[in-house]
């Protein structure tokens, strides 16, 4: 069915801009604003813009590499060529565990707004096999190729963005209201929003850079993009820049509409939006936005985790069986068939905080390598300070290590093992 070919360069500025929104656009705006606003309280927009300066740095960093890096991997093939074989398995490892569970809170996002009677504890089976249908059916649509990729991610993108225009000038056009917790996807009474602390200001910042994400999906496809120089830069920044301003304005939105304590107790908190400003009749179309939304999140994470793992594979940091890549529609399939398989488990056995917490953690390491990694960068594509990518190691760690205590210490044992099987197979080989 395939070999260990390369990739072929099929996509242009337009589809890499499109992968960047699809990837970012349904994380945070139907997932991680709730989580964030109940630690952040009033100053759920101060963490927004942390979250998003931070992101804005580690663009910044990651246009720079895939600009002079132009192949799969992301942060490990970066990792690997600008500071040495170990730097780049801990941001590819922190990308495959963290992205994993990245798809797996996309899909209990997708069966929390499709299935009424689930709740974001994630013990409803119903909405669980939901979501493990969603991954399976998203995985087979990848499998066709980067371009039908594409072309779902536009018929996916289109609505959402105009579902949420609608919710977002409504939410202006409307009087102050404050709905107080809303009922239909509302969390526990004691979930209540908590006076904001400087410490709940930056987990919220960590949370929320859940959201932020999705750009690094066009440097994991760098192989794949037409005239990367110009093209990747263009695509990353256009697509962060279009997702701050919508994330800005619907945050602001919900808030007015759901208050605070509102917005902070809400599993669903566009669909809560939606009940309070256009009547219950009118949920559904909050659930579609959600549905594409979290699908075409899923659609983008499990091509762009795909392409990490078969350049780990190639560099046998992973089984090589996982670099196979098919001649018929060029994509690493056995990559994506093992992605699937990890997201299934992670979606049959934690819940949907759980996994948030868990993909930032992996993220930020992710990150943090990737701005070290641009800091030793001769040739600046991209023109920016040296301390900037400095600035953003910093900020990716502090951020990382104020998450949820269960998250970091859970990601710092999935890190521990992963660099001692590392170890391990590098001894094996040496002996040989």
């Amino acid at each position: 069915m395939g070999d260990h070919a390369g990739l072929q360069r099929r996509l242009g500025l337009p589809g890499a801009v499109v992968i960047g929104i699809g990837s970012m656009v349904g994380a945070g705006v139907f997932t991680a604003l709730g989580l964030a606003a109940e630690r952040a309280g009033t100053l759920l927009l101060l963490a927004l813009a942390l979250a998003g300066v931070v992101a804005w740095i580690n663009a910044t960093s990651t246009a720079q590499l895939a600009a002079v890096h132009p192949t799969s991997g992301g942060a490990y093939t970066f990792g690997r060529r600008q500071l040495g074989e170990w730097a780049g398995f801990l941001a590819g490892w922190g990308f495959v565990t963290g992205k994993s569970a990245s798809i797996a809170a996309m899909a209990y996002t997708f069966a929390l707004y499709v299935v009424p009677a689930a709740s974001s504890s994630g013990t409803d089976w119903t909405a669980r096999w939901v979501a493990v249908a969603a991954v399976v059916l998203l995985t087979a649509v990848n499998l066709l190729g980067i371009t039908r990729t594409v072309q779902a991610t536009v018929a996916i993108v289109v609505p959402v963005v105009l579902i949420l225009a609608a919710v977002i000038v409504a939410g202006f056009l409307s009087p102050g209201l404050d709905a107080g917790p809303p009922t239909p996807g509302a969390r526990a009474p004691d979930a209540v929003v908590p006076k904001p602390e400087q410490w709940g200001v930056l987990q919220a910042a960590g949370l929320l850079f859940f959201a932020f994400a999705g750009y690094a999906r066009i440097a994991t496809l760098g192989e794949e993009v037409r005239s990367p120089r110009r093209t990747i830069p263009r695509a990353v920044f256009g697509a962060l820049a279009f997702t701050l301003v919508l994330y800005v304005l619907l945050a602001t939105a919900l808030q007015r509409i759901l208050g605070v304590d509102g917005l902070a107790t809400s599993a669903a908190p566009v669909r809560d939006a939606v009940a309070v400003l256009f009547g219950a009749d009118w949920i559904w179309l909050a659930v579609l936005g959600a549905a594409l939304a979290s699908l075409g999140s899923m659609l983008n994470l499990v091509a762009g985790l795909s392409r990490t793992g078969l350049a780990m594979a190639r560099e046998g940091d992973l089984p090589r069986a996982l670099a196979t890549v098919s001649a018929r529609t060029s994509v690493p399939w056995v990559a994506q068939v093992a992605a699937a398989a990890v997201v299934v488990l992670l979606v049959l056995l934690t819940d949907v905080l759980t996994v948030v917490g868990f993909s930032s953690f992996g993220v930020l390491v992710y990150y943090a390598v990737a701005n070290l990694a641009a800091f030793t960068l001769t040739e600046r594509v991209v023109r920016a300070p040296r301390w900037l990518n400095l600035a953003g190691v910093v900020l990716c760690l502090v951020l990382a290590a104020t998450l949820p205590w269960v998250s970091v210490l859970v990601m710092l044992g999935v890190f521990a093992v992963g660099l001692a099987g590392r170890a391990m197979v590098v001894w094996r080989r040496g002996r040989r």
